[in-house]
Formats: C-alpha cells, structure tokens, sequence
C-alpha cells in the first residue's frame, strides 16, 4: 500500500505492507461495502449509471423494480453495454453519465443512434421511454492518449506535461525506462500507442512513444560546458500512476518535461 502519493520519486519511495496507523484497511471495506451507491443511483421513475464497471444491480424506481446489467472493460475500453431487465415494460429515465474529459462520445439504444448532444444535460445523457427486457444501450467513450499542462503559476511543473488516456492518470518508472527519467522530453505532436498487457500488473493498459533526451556520452566527465546537450531518440514506456512501484524499487516521474 502507498499512504502517500508523490509525484515523482528516486526510488525511496516505496509501498509497503502494513502502515501504523491502520484507518485505510476499514476505508476500503466500507468502500467495497458502499461501492454500489457510487456506481448506481435510483429515485422515482429514474435510474442513473454514475460509474461504469462490469456489473449488475437491482434498482427500485418506485413502480418497479429495474435490473441493469453492464458489460464493459473500462477504464482500459470505453465501450460500455447495458442491458435493461423488466418485469412488464416499464417507462422510466435512464441517466448515463458522460464523463467531463470525454471529447467524443456516441449512444445508441437497441442499435439506434442517439443524438447525444441533444439528450445531454449537467453532464448526463437522458434517455426516457418504455424499456422492455432485452433492451440494450451501446456507450462509447474515447479514449484519447492527451498530454495536460498545469497552470503557469505551478512553478514546479512549468514546461512539464503529463500523460492521461481517458480517467487514467500515467507516469514513467525506471523499470521501463532504463535512464534518468528528468533527461526524457516528450515534444508536443508526440503520437503515443495504447497497449493492453495482460501478464503486466494483473492487466493494464501501457502507453508507448518515442521521445527525446539530453544525450550524455560527448561530456567526457565535464559537469558544466557552454554547448547545449546533443538529443536522442528513445522509446519510452508509461503504466497507470495508481499502479506504480508493485514491480520493484526505482525512479518515478509523472510531470514529464515537455517538447
């Protein structure tokens, strides 16, 4: 477990088994207890989806009951089905939440299109009609590899980037990088490829480009010269921020010096 979460790390930074003061053990479990009322929400002839995750609930709208069953594999996928399960056919709202950094976004119901830009209000895609068992509804999330800047006024991330594909913040670990992680620069039109590993941290999506760095091999053991350091090309690899330092000790870095 980490009970902090720095954002760049030399390698003595690392999780360890159990933390002395032990509030996050009984944190989680009310959490995986509650999970359900984060995920799902339910008043009278409404149903909302607020998070998306393979799963199924039984929602009470006030005149029926409502199943919804997901089948999805986001985060590292933004294809996101539902499947509608009613007694009787049943009129009731169905609210999908459309997350904020999603750019592109399409909806369908039983294979027919939604205009969602007219169904979307206060960051929810609405959709009212009588639903039937059977019934399916197709999201479909972009999940675009984007490079975030901070604010200008945040000194210690001024001309420094960081990786996000869809909700998931990444970062750089020695393991896959073998070279100091403050020499790399990732230029602005960098095009990152999205990977899924299966055997890598019991399943993750990996981000892979190809970026540059201060070369060190003309120095000849100067620590100061008045030439600007050579370039190189390398590849660069980046996994989940959440999931870093479950492999082995090293350096981490999430602001990564930008091009």
């Amino acid at each position: 477990m980490l009970y902090e979460n720095p954002l760049e790390s030399r390698g003595g930074h690392n999780r360890w088994k159990w933390h002395r003061c032990p509030c996050c053990p009984p944190n989680i479990g009310r959490m995986v207890a509650s999970i359900g009322t984060y995920m799902y929400g339910q008043a009278e002839g409404e149903v909302a989806v607020h998070l998306y995750c393979d799963s199924t609930a039984t929602l009470d709208i006030g005149s029926a009951e409502v199943k919804l069953t997901q089948d999805t594999r986001y985060p590292w996928d933004g294809a996101i089905g539902i499947t509608v399960d009613v007694a009787k056919p049943t009129r009731f709202a169905l609210n999908l939440r459309i997350p904020g950094w999603c750019r592109k976004a399409t909806l369908s119901v039983n294979g027919a299109p939604v205009d969602l830009k007219a169904a979307t209000e206060d960051g929810y895609a609405r959709i009212e009609r009588e639903w039937k068992a059977g019934d399916t509804v197709q999201l479909d999330l972009d999940l675009a590899v984007e490079q975030l800047h901070a604010h200008p006024e945040v000194r210690q991330d001024v001309g420094r980037v960081t990786l996000k594909r869809g909700p998931l913040v990444y970062c750089l670990e020695g393991i896959d990088n073998p070279l100091s992680l403050n020499r790399l620069r990732v230029p602005a039109p960098s095009s990152f490829t999205a990977n899924f590993e299966p055997g890598l941290l019991e399943g993750v999506v990996t981000l892979a480009a190809e970026a540059e760095a201060d070369a060190t091999g003309d120095w000849n053991g100067d620590l100061y010269r008045t030439a600007a350091p050579k370039t190189e090309t390398v590849p660069i690899k980046a996994v989940p921020y959440y999931a870093w330092d479950n492999r082995e000790p090293g350096e981490m870095l999430v602001w990564l010096r930008g091009g």
